[in-house]
C-alpha cells in the first residue's frame, strides 16, 4: 500500500509514551533538523506539514477486507479476532505515537516563521487537524485514550505513567481540533493537498461516526450525548454541500459513469473529488499490483451483491428463489454499480499477470478458499503500462458528504424529500435508478440485520445505509460502519461466494454455452478437456465439503454457494468493537487497564 509522495522528509525522533530511555535519545537525536534553524518561512511550514500526510492511495479497494463486502485469505486483524486468536498478549500494533509527536514538535515551535497571522492560522489548523485526525484512529481502536498536547521527554513522569484517560474527554479535545482547523485552514489548496474542505468532510465524518456509535453503543453510557455529534455532522455536510465547489461526477453514461471514478488518468478538475491522489507515469507512479485478478488473497462475497438494488429500485433478495440464482442471473437488471464494481457475466480481462484463466472474455478462477467473484472497482484493467503508473486514485468523495448528510437526518428524523434530493437522489440519478421517496417501503430483511434503529424515519434510514455500502463499496468505509451501527453480528454470518445449482456444465459468461464444469469428489479431472461449441477449453473442478480432497467447496457438497471458510465467527460483543492495548505496553504502565473484556 503506498503512502502520499513528499518531496522532502523530516526526521522527527520516534519516542513512545510507555517506553523512552535516555540511550533511545543518544541514538536518535529529537530532530535532524533543529527547531533553531527551522520554522523560518512558509516554506519550512509547508514541507513540515507534508511530513505529516498519512492517506493511503490504491490501497483503499481492499479495505474491506474481513468484513461481510469482502474475504480474505491474508492476515487480517479483523477475522483473526473473530476467530479468537487476537489477545493482549499478541497484540503488537496500534499503541504508537510517533506521528503525534511530530504534530506536538509542529505546535510548539511554528510561530517562529516570519509570516503573517493568516497563514500561521491556517497552518496551525492543519496541525491540529492532523492532531485530530491521529486521535480519530486511536479513539476507534480502543475508545479510551489520553490526550497529549505537548512533546513528551523522559522526565515527564506524570504523562508517561498516565491511565488511558476516558473516550468523552479526548473526543472534547478532537473536535475542538476539527473546529479550529475548519475555521482556519484556507481554501486554497492545490491538488492532492489538504484545504479546508477536507478538514470539514473528515470533521462531519467524525461526528456522525462518534455520534452514531454513541447512540447504539450503550456500554459507554453516552447515549445522552449522541445527537449533538449527529447534528454537528449534518450541519457540516450541509456547509460543504452549500458551499457550490463539489457535484457528483455524471456525463450522462449510467454504465461507465461511477466506474469511470476509478480508472481515470486525470481527476484534477473532477468536482466529485474532495481529494485525490494523483499519479504521472515515470513521475510519480501508481500501484501496478494486478492483485483483484492473479494469486490474490482478497474476494468480494455475496452477500455485498445481494445489498444492490433491481433496475427498477425493488428488492433483490424480495425476488423468489434469489439465493438460489447463478452467476449470470444474479447480474440481470441490477442497479448499474454492481457491474462497475463486479466482474460481471460477459466482461472481458484485458490486462492479465497471474491469473490462470488468462485474458478474453471472463470465466472465473475457482480455488479454495476464494468466492469466485472478482472485483473491478480499481482494477486497472488495460495493457498500456504508461496508463496503469497514471491513474488517480479518489480518496475523498463528495458522495460520502452526501450519504452523511442524508444519514445523520434521518438518525435525527428530520430528513425530508428536499433532503433527500440533493443528497441520495444524486446518486441514483448518476446511474439512472429510481429516486428514493419519504414514501420508502421497509425492506424486512435490513431491518432484521439492524434491529436497534429507534429513528422514526427507520425504512429510510435502512435504505441510506444500503446507498451507503454500494456506493462507498470495497474503498474501506464498511468496518467502521458495522463498528458504530453496533451490528457486529453481522460478521458473523458465514462468507458466501457464487452458487452452483449441481455438477455438470455451467454458464459464466452469460451467452448460454457452458464454460465450467463441476465434477463430484470421487472423479478425476480428465487430461484432455472438452471444448464448448465456440472451441474455449472448459474449465474442471472438482468439488465436495470441507475434508475432502477437492478444488472446490460448495456447502452442500455437489451444490450451493461456494464455501470460502469451514466455519462461522463468533463476534463477542461489546469486546470485539474494541481492541487490546499491547500487553508489553501494560507492563510497562500499570496505570494503563484493559476495557470491556479483553
Amino acid at each position: 500500500m503506498k503512502k502520499h509522495f513528499f518531496i522532502f522528509t523530516i526526521a522527527c525522533a520516534l519516542l513512545t509514551l510507555s517506553s523512552c530511555n535516555d540511550s533511545y535519545l543518544d541514538l536518535l537525536p529529537e530532530t535532524q533538523i533543529t527547531k533553531e534553524n527551522f520554522f523560518k518561512s512558509q516554506t519550512d511550514l509547508e514541507i513540515y506539514i507534508q511530513n505529516l500526510y498519512n492517506f493511503s492511495s490504491s490501497g483503499i479497494y481492499e479495505a474491506d477486507a474481513g468484513t461481510d463486502n469482502a474475504g480474505t485469505t491474508g492476515n487480517n486483524e479483523m477475522k483473526n479476532i473473530l476467530l479468537g486468536n487476537v489477545t493482549a498478549a499478541n497484540m503488537t500494533t496500534g499503541w504508537d505515537w510517533e506521528q503525534l509527536r511530530k504534530v506536538n514538535f509542529f505546535l510548539e515551535n511554528f510561530r517562529s516563521a516570519q509570516v503573517s497571522e493568516e497563514v500561521l492560522a491556517h497552518y496551525e489548523g492543519l496541525a491540529r487537524y492532523f492532531r485530530a485526525r491521529f486521535y480519530v484512529a486511536k479513539v476507534q481502536r480502543f475508545s479510551d485514550v489520553p490526550w497529549i498536547d505537548q512533546v513528551v521527554n523522559t522526565n515527564d513522569e506524570e504523562i508517561l505513567t498516565a491511565d488511558r484517560g476516558t473516550r468523552a474527554g479526548t473526543v472534547e479535545k478532537i473536535m475542538e481540533d476539527f473546529q479550529y482547523a475548519a475555521d482556519h485552514v484556507l481554501d486554497n489548496a492545490k491538488a492532492g493537498q489538504v484545504g479546508k474542505w477536507v478538514v470539514v468532510q473528515e470533521f462531519g465524518r467524525f461526528a456522525l461516526y462518534e455520534g452514531t456509535f454513541r447512540k447504539y453503543h450503550n456500554e459507554l453510557n453516552l447515549t445522552n450525548t449522541a445527537d449533538a455529534f449527529i447534528t454537528k455532522s449534518h450541519q457540516l455536510s450541509e456547509q460543504i454541500i452549500r458551499s457550490g465547489k463539489f457535484a457528483i461526477h455524471a456525463t450522462g453514461n449510467p454504465d461507465s459513469d461511477y466506474g469511470d471514478l476509478f480508472f481515470n488518468q486525470s481527476l484534477e478538475g473532477n468536482r466529485e473529488v474532495i481529494m485525490g491522489r494523483f499519479f504521472a507515469n515515470n513521475v510519480l507512479n501508481a500501484s501496478d499490483w494486478p492483485g483483484m485478478f492473479g494469486n490474490y488473497e482478497y474476494y468480494p462475497l455475496r452477500d455485498l451483491m445481494q445489498n444492490y438494488l433491481m433496475k427498477d429500485g425493488s428488492f433483490y433478495t424480495n425476488q423468489s428463489g434469489y439465493q438460489q440464482f447463478s452467476f449470470v442471473q444474479e447480474f440481470q437488471n441490477r442497479d448499474p454499480r454492481l457491474s462497475q464494481t463486479y466482474a460481471y457475466p460477459g466482461w472481458e480481462l484485458i490486462y492479465n499477470s497471474t491469473y490462470t484463466q488468462g485474458v478474453g472474455i471472463y470465466v472465473q478462477q475457482l480455488a479454495k478458499n476464494f468466492s469466485g467473484y472478482h472485483q473491478i472497482k480499481g482494477f486497472m484493467n488495460t495493457t498500456d503500462q504508461q496508463v496503469r503508473y497514471g491513474t488517480d486514485v479518489p480518496i475523498y468523495r463528495y458522495a460520502e458528504v452526501l450519504l452523511n448528510y442524508a444519514e445523520a437526518k434521518a438518525e435525527l428524523g428530520i430528513l425530508t424529500q428536499d433532503d433527500l434530493d440533493i443528497s441520495i437522489n444524486p446518486l441514483r440519478d448518476r446511474v439512472a435508478m429510481p429516486k428514493m421517496l419519504m414514501s420508502q417501503v421497509e425492506d424486512a430483511r435490513l431491518a432484521s440485520q439492524f434491529p436497534t434503529i429507534t429513528s422514526s424515519q427507520k425504512a429510510l434510514l435502512l435504505e441510506i445505509r444500503r446507498e451507503r455500502r454500494v456506493e462507498l463499496a470495497l474503498e474501506g468505509y464498511r468496518l467502521n460502519d458495522i463498528m458504530r451501527w453496533n451490528a457486529g453480528s453481522l460478521l458473523e454470518k458465514m462468507p458466501e461466494g457464487i452458487y452452483f445449482s449441481g455438477l455438470g456444465r455451467h454458464d459464466v459468461t452469460g451467452d448460454g454455452i457452458p464454460d465450467i464444469v463441476l465434477l463430484p469428489a470421487n472423479e478425476s479431472i480428465p487430461v484432455e478437456r472438452e471444448r464448448n461449441s465456440l472451441g474455449r477449453i472448459m474449465q474442471y473442478y472438482r468439488v465436495g465439503t470441507y475434508g475432502q480432497d477437492v478444488g472446490v467447496y460448495l456447502s452442500e457438497g455437489t451444490r450451493g454457494f461456494v464455501q470460502t471458510v469451514e466455519r462461522a465467527s463468533t463476534f463477542e460483543a461489546p469486546k470485539y468493537y474494541y481492541r487490546p492495548i499491547p500487553q508489553d505496553q501494560v507492563n510497562l504502565n500499570n496505570n494503563l487497564k484493559q476495557i470491556f473484556g479483553w
